[in-house]
């Protein structure tokens, strides 16, 4: 029998950038509010003294542990999925901070085309540019409705950066400068504007000077350490949760953060159609405990929004037969069609690419979105191209090497050693688009530890994304080639998803829009079905834009954040008309 605990205003599920800014933006509001995390504790002094490239490269010492808790995955509707137990292929942030602790640090804000990409697309193309079997829908918010929520998440996280020459412009000003350029990252831009491109440098989470943000937190200058990417932080030099919200929040007593807290059902009353509370499991002692609020927030994972709704039977499920319901649909993500490009080897130049960060690059939006004309392409949307220096460890160098070069052995060891600090690699970060037929539920045969359904993803890729990826290489190539690489290879872009789940960006199955149809959330990320319920994070994107999804999560978790200190000061209620029931 689980123990019933005093009722509070607010309990928010997760401790990523989705739930640290509801939790600080609650605290700071004076609301009673309570954070499960289910990982344990962590602050800064935790990655202190601890630069290891085994440690956290390529043994994924801060993931999820996957034994006990993971997906299956298949790509066709007849398939028996299988868990996805490989650390390697599938890699979920634990602790507090979640996965934003070993974010790199890009920041890019979605474009105007990405938040209406079907009306846009419609418009100028035609509908018979957009395929059938694509699902893809308008995100009920404009770029320009959620500018504001960027500017607040940019100014707590301390972004550096300059403008992009194709963007729209800004009407807040950049809160830091931009991290310095390097060699190889002036190399990328002169090639780049002789092609006739827009190169600049990438906004960064990486703090170019010393800053303190709204909240009084104070970051330090990075030193380009080069651990960014799988690793925490020991120098508040990255913005994150840990550096920034979480404290925050924890310096109000009407705030509470428990860890080792496995929110394991939404406590639903189907009379009243409310959110009574979590329902959620210590992990260290096992007993069971029941969090009551008037307010509930999701603000884990994706893939844990999904599958909590799911084990609590909130909403109607996805049906990719009837193509009905909308939790579970639409799911997506950056999976590894999403960065292909070329590497380029340099016979006669050197790099210092062990110093680096993990935003420390140069870019071009010359082919994302819709910048340039598709009438004539094969597919539709877009990406960045980027040369990122992250800085390489003694592991990771030693890849290096052409393709054609043995993987052990004399030829392997000078091979590996000549182009250490002499290969680039510039890659596509393109969208990937919703289809039909990709979607999540609950597994029929694999359980967790508890004894409830793993989550079941289905994927599978569309011609978009393949067309896209190639395009994508043949653009990385000819940068190169205009760098004057001596070699060029090429990355071979995949026919089919692998079930291999790298970079960490998965969105949808508890999508956005203007109707109950074919959204589960409204544009203040409050559900439809369920008012005092708040599903914040990845899960609301409708489809992957051609940037990292960071910045947009943490500008929709400002913009959720206003709304539910709405519904609490004014009422409750829906804050937004669905379009549907209007012309019902």
């Amino acid at each position: 029998m689980a123990k019933k605990l005093d009722k509070v205003d607010v309990v928010v599920v997760g401790t990523g950038w989705a739930g640290g800014v509801v939790s600080a933006e609650m605290a700071k509001a004076g609301k009673k509010v309570v954070t499960l995390e289910r990982g344990g504790h962590a602050n800064r002094q935790d990655y202190i003294g601890v630069k290891d490239e085994l440690r956290f490269d390529n043994r994924f010492q801060i993931m999820q542990n996957l034994k006990g808790d993971t997906v299956t995955s298949r790509n066709e509707l007849d398939e028996t999925a299988l868990p996805v137990r490989t650390m390697k292929d599938f890699q979920l942030g634990v602790n507090v901070g979640g996965a934003s602790v070993h974010w790199a640090g890009s920041t890019y804000r979605y474009w105007p085309y990405d938040f209406e990409i079907r009306s846009m697309t419609e418009e100028r193309y035609g509908k018979d540019k957009i395929p059938e079997e694509m699902s893809i829908q308008d995100w009920g918010i404009t770029y320009e409705e959620l500018e504001p929520y960027y500017e607040m998440w940019e100014k707590t996280a301390g972004i550096g950066g300059e403008q992009d020459p194709l963007a729209p412009e800004r009407k807040m000003e950049w809160p830091n400068p931009p991290m310095e350029e390097t060699p190889p990252l002036k190399l990328f831009k002169d090639a780049a504007r002789e092609l006739g491109l827009h190169p600049f440098q990438m906004a960064s989470g990486n703090m170019s000077q010393n800053y303190e943000n709204p909240d009084g937190e104070k970051m330090n200058a990075c030193m380009y350490c080069s651990f960014c990417t799988r690793a925490g932080c020991d120098f508040s030099a990255k913005s994150d949760p840990l550096a920034t919200v979480i404290p925050t929040a924890l310096k109000h007593d009407n705030f509470e953060l428990r860890t080792n807290s496995l929110a394991r059902r939404v406590l639903y009353n189907k009379d009243s159609k409310k959110a009574e509370g979590i329902l959620y499991t210590d992990l260290v002692t096992g007993e069971e405990y029941e969090q009551p609020a008037d307010v509930v927030v999701l603000a884990a994972f994706a893939i844990s929004n999904n599958r909590l709704l799911m084990l609590s039977d909130i909403g109607e499920q996805y049906d990719p037969k009837t193509r009905k319901g909308v939790i579970g649909r639409n799911f997506n993500g950056q999976y590894n069609s999403s960065f292909n490009g070329a590497r380029g080897f340099f016979d006669d130049k050197k790099f210092n690419l062990y110093m680096g960060a993990g935003a420390l690059g140069a870019c071009l939006n010359d082919y994302q979105a819709d910048n340039f004309d598709h009438t004539d392409l094969d597919f539709i949307g877009g990406g960045c191209i980027e040369l990122r220096q992250y800085g390489f460890g003694a592991i990771a160098s030693g890849q290096n090497i052409k393709g054609d070069t043995p993987t052990w052995g004399k030829e392997f060891k000078e091979e590996s050693l000549k182009y250490a600090y002499s290969m680039l690699h510039v890659w596509y970060s393109a969208c990937t688009l919703s289809y039909y037929h990709n979607y999540t539920d609950l597994d029929p045969t694999y359980k967790d530890e508890f004894g409830d359904p793993l989550l079941r993803v289905t994927y599978k890729f569309g011609d978009n994304e393949r067309n896209i990826a190639k395009f994508g290489v043949e653009r990385c190539h000819e940068i190169l080639e205009a760098m004057g690489a001596d070699h060029i290879e090429d990355d071979q872009v995949p026919e089919e998803f692998d079930h291999k789940y790298q970079g960490g960006h998965y969105t949808g199955g508890v999508i956005m829009g203007e109707s109950s149809e074919n959204s589960a959330v409204n544009n203040y990320l409050q559900m439809w079905d369920v008012d005092n319920l708040f599903v914040v994070g990845g899960s609301a994107f409708p489809q992957f834009g051609g940037h990292h999804p960071t910045p947009t999560i943490g500008a929709l978790a400002y913009r959720a954040s206003e709304g539910i200190l709405k519904y609490l000061d004014d009422g409750g209620g829906q804050l937004v008309k669905d379009k549907e029931a209007a012309n019902a």
